[in-house]
């Protein structure tokens, strides 16, 4: 049975570089992402059960109320992303280690659920106004919506303490180096 490996952090951090680096250059860790559900349409050439798992609105809040969910959260109005407890277990009973991104009080619930098979990390700027830089560098945010991602950040960064081990991106190669080494311990018998 596989292990389960939670990333959060805050807009901008560098957790989506380190996890498809992972993922790349690290298969001898057997990782895969958690196949998440959500109420969005399908987008280009996702598929069902690929991407996302599709769901109506009506068939996702019947999931809610059957407790199906590890986490999940209305984005916006009608406008759902979760993770499916069946979905994570049919993954994980093939040997895959489940890699999640998730937002911080996802990463916290998915722990709280999972206890000791479950590492947590988070990926914490080396600081909010490095933060900024980066957001500001991207080129794909709008000065408004990049003051929502800081101020979401500050946020998210006060839970920081609730995770497993902090990886603070302060230089990529090192922010790789170290999320390689605690998988490595954490998922080694």
């Amino acid at each position: 049975m596989g292990k389960l490996i939670i990333f959060s952090a805050p807009s901008g951090a560098g957790k989506s570089t380190i996890v498809q680096w992972l993922m790349k250059e690290h298969p001898e860790f057997n990782l895969a992402f958690s196949i998440s559900c959500t109420t969005r349409a399908p987008r280009g050439t996702e598929q069902n059960g690929m991407e996302y798992i599709f769901l109506s609105p009506d068939e996702f809040k019947e999931k809610i109320a059957q407790n199906e969910f590890l986490e999940y959260e209305e984005v916006y109005e009608g406008r759902f992303y979760g993770t499916m407890k069946s979905q994570v277990e049919q993954q994980s009973q093939t040997g895959q280690n489940v890699i999640f991104d998730v937002d911080v009080k996802g990463g916290c619930n998915i722990k709280k659920y999972y206890g000791d098979r479950a590492l947590s990390l988070f990926v914490q700027p080396p600081s909010v106004e490095e933060l900024r830089k980066r957001l500001e560098g991207r080129h794909t945010d709008t000065p408004e919506a990049i003051e929502n991602r800081l101020a979401k950040a500050e946020y998210e960064l006060t839970f920081a303490d609730r995770f497993d081990h902090i990886i603070v991106n302060d230089d990529l190669e090192k922010a790789k180096q170290e999320t390689y080494e605690v998988l490595k311990a954490f998922l080694e018998p």
